[in-house]
């Protein structure tokens, strides 16, 4: 019996150890998601958002807005963050 309790708590532990880094990851991500939030009226002021290679397509009362150039900056960018955070 000893045997099987030991076992279940180790899987147990496992599951601990995977799950932590994962939660720390979602309370990290909606961290920055306010971060952003609050300083967005900032951030457009940059002109973020409205860069060439942003794609508008507007009709009528429709308007589809596809941000590729500021996607690819942003990504660029925290590319960069992150692997100088790694050196």
């Amino acid at each position: 019996m000893r045997g099987s309790t030991t076992a279940r708590r180790e899987s147990l532990e496992e599951f601990q150890a995977a799950v932590m880094p994962v939660s720390r990851l979602l309370i990290i991500f909606g961290l920055v998601l306010v971060v952003v939030g609050l300083l967005w009226p900032f951030i457009s002021k940059l002109g973020l958002g409205h860069l060439p290679g942003d794609i508008v397509i507007e009709r009528g009362n429709f308007r589809l807005y596809i941000p590729l150039a500021t996607s690819l900056l942003v990504s660029v960018a925290l590319s960069l963050i992150l692997w100088l955070m790694n050196r």
